[in-house]
């Protein structure tokens, strides 16, 4: 009855005054929550309730839900509120939560944004998409089971993701007589577990989901708790006052210049404030000016606020493009391309040290790699495992390098402007997310030494044009013999040249990599890192490796020149590399004497557009050499001076 009067006077208030009303739910305050934690412990169902006692469901919406809680529900003939939010097919069929749905709603108070994260660990990179952009997390729990790993899990993401304000939801107490003891049990529990995970404030509700218990409205049930139900602390929580005093940060999105008569630099404030008049920096150049005027599709602004899309004009014309940021002058961003980082791996394919990935942080996409996997976290007790390769839902902690400087903040800074996502160079696919620690001081200490002879002069000196023939197959295939072939037709030719071959690199520059894949991995970087220093000595060299994997090959390609990389497929069937086995390892693989064995049980990716592809079945060593030389020759390799 109570509910229906609040209604009514909600509607007569909106009738007499429609702008009054629209102006002041715009000056409501605003939070983004989610909800986690471990399968079936109510999360969805929580947020069902909180649309639910909010009024923020339109009719027709509830009558499909009723029709669709008779046929796929879980609560009988009564109402599953679950149903609000699982909107997929797949989802309402299982019973789960697989992607993050997000939800508005508001009460008098305040305005929200809920994100609802599944459960299941093989779903937990959809969690960490909601976690990064929440202020706070709902953890639920069921007070049956306790917390559990996923319970664990879920929480060091959300702290490692830069979230401080943590509500334990003890769900489903009606089933346990809303037992005061078990409430202090699984409190206890958690707060032990969380004591070391940064969290600023932690609350605990002993709830019914399903029921509304504690949820909006206080329970009779649970008279010994004396706390805020949720609905009450959501609308209550402060996270603004730890955004506040944060320098300014612009990341450029675009330049815009509509006419000959305007310039601005449009993006998203990311933090802090700006106002006409006062001075800022950009970041790298260092470049300075004063802002001039700030504009919005609305209209000039006097003040810029986060969040808010704006566009910059300034009282200079500077150099400014997408990518860089506009800061503050009395606190501007930092920039280098080697960071301490920790990275939650995102993706079945486990990431390797050495391999190139794209780094995009803010508007600005670079190419790098993770140098160094420093160890993994343990997300049961947050100890420090070795590991040489992160695997889904992995979080480690790295060092990455970057081809070029960016602009930065720690993450516990901004996270806006701390952050990264890690896209695999060949699928595009987002293989990982990365929050940004800090810079490592050897990148301030490295710089590049200008020399006066350079690769021009050396491959001029020798009269050949440089280039790195890559020899890749199987093992057996004939790569180094072919190799061999074509090195002493060019040395007879009067080039100059070098064999970079496989096993006499492990007997000397790789003599500490074994043969599983991260080292594999390894063993490509190091070996192009060598080939791209002979092509700057102006030399011809032929690399016979099984380079087994695509991405390393094309990774070894990106590093070097256009037309430097000459990728040669010595194209031998398998069972012909098999009938020729003369080192006998094929033998030895068979019978799991040797493991990682490519071509046995570790995979060979074929060439997809090799220059040269050599047929070994069809050809000999010496056709194929001459086949070789002869193409260097057409493609204006092998011309004098």
């Amino acid at each position: 009855m109570a509910e229906q009067e609040y209604a009514y006077e909600t509607d007569v208030r909106i009738a007499g005054d429609i702008l009054g009303y629209l102006e002041s739910h715009e000056q409501k305050s605003f939070l983004r929550f989610l909800t986690c934690g471990s399968v079936d412990d109510g999360k969805s169902t929580l947020i069902g309730r909180l649309l639910y006692d909010s009024k923020m469901i339109y009719e027709d919406q509830l009558a499909s839900i009723e029709s669709d809680s008779k046929k796929v529900g879980t609560q009988g003939e009564g109402l599953d509120l679950a149903l609000l939010v699982d909107g997929l097919a797949a989802e309402r069929e299982q019973g789960i939560t697989i992607d993050v749905a997000y939800r508005f709603f508001s009460t008098e108070k305040r305005k929200f944004i809920v994100a609802d994260t599944p459960g299941h660990e093989q779903y937990t990179r959809n969690m960490a998409t909601g976690a990064s952009t929440a202020d706070v997390a709902i953890v639920l729990v069921d007070a049956r089971h306790g917390v559990q790993v996923q319970t664990r899990r879920h929480s060091f993401i959300a702290s490692l993701l830069g979230i401080r304000h943590v509500v334990l939801a003890v769900n489903k107490m009606d089933l346990l007589d809303f037992s005061q003891n078990r409430f202090n049990e699984i409190e206890e529990e958690y707060r032990s577990f969380a004591k070391d995970l940064g969290f600023s404030e932690i609350t605990c509700i002993p709830m019914s989901a399903l029921n509304g218990d504690n949820v909006t409205g206080r329970s009779d049930s649970s008279p010994w708790y004396k706390g805020q139900t949720l609905l009450e602390y959501l609308e209550n929580v402060d996270v603004l006052s730890e955004k506040e005093g944060r320098p300014f940060r612009l990341p450029v999105q675009w330049v815009n210049r509509p006419n000959l008569d305007f310039r601005g630099f449009s993006g998203t404030v990311a933090s802090g404030h700006v106002k006409p008049g006062e001075e800022i920096i950009v970041i790298p150049s260092g470049k300075r000016s004063r802002v001039k005027e700030i504009v919005t599709y609305d209209g000039n602004l006097d003040e810029a606020m986060p969040d808010q899309a704006i566009t910059l004009v300034l009282e200079d014309e500077i150099d400014i493009s997408r990518g860089d940021v506009i800061c503050s002058t009395d606190g501007p961003a930092e920039q280098s391309d080697q960071f301490m980082t920790h990275i939650l791996w995102m993706s079945e394919q486990e990431m390797f040290p050495g391999r190139q990935y794209l780094f995009k942080t803010g508007n600005k996409t670079v190419a790098g790699s993770i140098t160094a996997l420093k160890h993994t976290v343990n997300v049961n007790d947050l100890s420090e495992d070795a590991g040489k390769t992160l695997h889904l839902n992995e979080v480690g902690v790295c060092n990455i390098s970057l081809i070029q400087p960016i602009a930065f903040d720690a993450y516990a800074d901004n996270r806006k402007t701390g952050n990264f996502i890690i896209i695999d160079r060949l699928t595009n696919e987002t293989v990982g997310v990365g929050m940004i620690d800090f810079s490592l001081r050897r990148a301030d200490n490295v710089v590049w030494q200008d020399l006066e002879v350079g690769k021009a002069q050396r491959a001029s000196q020798k009269h050949q044009k440089p280039a790195a023939l890559w020899f890749t197959g199987l093992s057996g295939s004939g790569k180094s013999t072919i190799a061999n072939l074509v090195e002493k037709k060019l040395y007879d030719m009067g080039r100059h040249t070098y064999i970079l071959d496989g096993d006499n690199v492990r007997h000397g520059l790789n003599k500490d990599l074994g043969f599983t894949d991260a080292d594999r991995v390894e063993n490509i970087r190091r070996v192009s890192e060598t080939a791209k220093l002979m092509l700057d000595a102006g030399l011809m060299v032929c690399v016979s490796f099984i380079s087994p994997f695509r991405s390393e090959r094309q990774i070894a390609r990106s590093m070097m020149e256009d037309g430097e990389f000459i990728e040669v497929h010595v194209d031998t069937p398998l069972e012909v590399a098999e009938m020729r086995d003369v080192k006998g390892l094929y033998a030895k693989a068979r019978a799991g004497e040797i493991k990682n064995f490519t071509g046995i049980d570790s995979p060979y990716e074929e060439p997809m557009n090799a220059e040269i592809t050599i047929n070994t079945v069809d050809m000999s060593a010496e056709q194929a050499a001459e086949k070789i030389v002869t193409w260097l020759a057409a493609n204006g390799y092998l011309q004098e001076g």
